[in-house]
């Protein structure tokens, strides 16, 4: 179950001309309609006897959090998540991811005032398989993530939904902080920054309010989790560097690329299994491999990833760990297009895209089952 946090606005679909576009946006507005029609007010759960008690804990938990958001870390808490929303169903949305066959250069899909984005999320599964399906056939390979969250940038005011109020507490307050992120800072047309600085951000926060808090055992398992996550990032990270150098020789047929495609994924899975063996088995590394791994699904964790350790860079040696200071930073690159922007970040940090993080990074999660869909 990943949580990861996809970036969606619905639109009216008068806007548009395309059959095929106007499905997808009326699915859309269909979809958020249903979370807002269904979202009741937290108080009013909590004084439902029907509410269980587990549910009431929760919810009394997020109230804790967002004021935490609101109060300490000057996210926009306030006018977020005071509702609540059953939508009767595991996930929220499924998520469509595709690149080309021997390309780590993902396909993109163009939305109004967001720019382009690197994937496409349905309410209902079948919409995504049928998509799925139809990029396929195009040669591409792609990847389907049952996705839990997601943020309207503030468009509205986002419920708790059921697809994630079981998380961790640690967890559930990181989402919280990844999600509120978004909406006090988002730049278009460049997915790999937002989600990079929402996940920095909700690292750093969460082991704050941990802290803070007195969550010491929630800490200790949190700061376990990163590392064990760390690592398996740095399999994959392995991996897309020697697919893209295998991509890259022109000299290749086909046949011989896809030859060293498949040994790629197959030394991955190899390392992946000495990896779990070191951690107890705690990795899951079974149910990771039971889908299926291609660019597609490299770019959907890349996509979190990547430009993490630049900006926990800039966090922890040029903004003294001071959140306030880092979002106000990075708030002065939106004139910049998204290369500018990561030429800037590197003449900042001397890091390098996937360089991997430090022991002293400000690093963030989830745990390695949720955090690789």
């Amino acid at each position: 179950m990943p949580r990861a946090p996809l970036i969606f606005l619905a639109l009216l679909p008068l806007l548009l001309s395309q059959c095929s576009t106007v499905r997808f946006y009326t699915q859309a507005a269909s979809g958020q309609w249903e979370i807002q029609r269904k979202a009741r007010p937290i108080e009013k759960v909590l004084a439902d006897p029907a509410t269980p008690a587990p549910l009431k804990t929760k919810l009394e938990l997020v109230q804790e959090i967002r004021a935490y958001a609101r109060n300490t870390l000057n996210l926009p808490a306030e006018k977020q998540y005071h509702r609540y929303t059953d939508l009767q169903r595991k996930h929220l949305v499924w998520v469509v991811f595709a690149a080309p066959e021997f390309s780590l250069k993902p396909h993109t899909w163009r939305y109004p005032f967001l720019g382009d984005l690197s994937y496409r999320g349905w309410f209902k599964e079948k919409d995504a398989t049928a998509l799925a399906t139809q990029l396929r056939s195009r040669g591409l390979d792609v990847f389907v993530a049952e996705v839990d969250a997601y943020s309207t940038l503030g468009v509205l005011s986002d419920p708790i939904l059921n697809t994630f109020i079981d998380l961790p507490p640690r967890d559930l307050a990181e989402l919280l902080f990844h999600e509120l992120t978004h909406q006090r800072l988002y730049l278009p047309n460049d997915t790999d920054f937002n989600e990079a600085l929402a996940t920095a951000v909700a690292r750093h926060a969460t082991r704050r309010w941990l802290a803070d808090t007195q969550r010491t055992r929630e800490l200790t398992a949190y700061n376990r989790e990163d590392r064990i996550l760390t690592d398996f990032i740095q399999e994959l990270t392995h991996t897309r560097a020697d697919l893209e150098k295998t991509y890259a020789q022109t000299h290749l047929t086909s046949d011989a690329k896809r030859l060293a495609k498949t040994q790629a994924f197959t030394d991955l899975r190899h390392r992946a299994d000495h990896l779990n063996r070191k951690h107890g088995g705690t990795l899951k590394i079974d149910k990771w491999f039971a889908q299926p791994v291609n660019n597609a699904r490299l770019n959907s964790i890349a996509t979190y990833y990547d430009l993490v350790p630049a900006i926990d860079h800039l966090l922890i040696h040029h903004c003294q760990n001071n959140l306030e200071t880092l979002l106000n930073l990075l708030k002065t690159t939106r004139p910049l297009t998204p290369t500018q922007r990561l030429t800037w970040l590197q003449s900042q940090t001397n890091l390098t895209p996937r360089q991997a993080p430090t022991s002293q990074s400000a690093s963030t999660k989830p745990p390695p089952a949720q955090a690789t869909h």
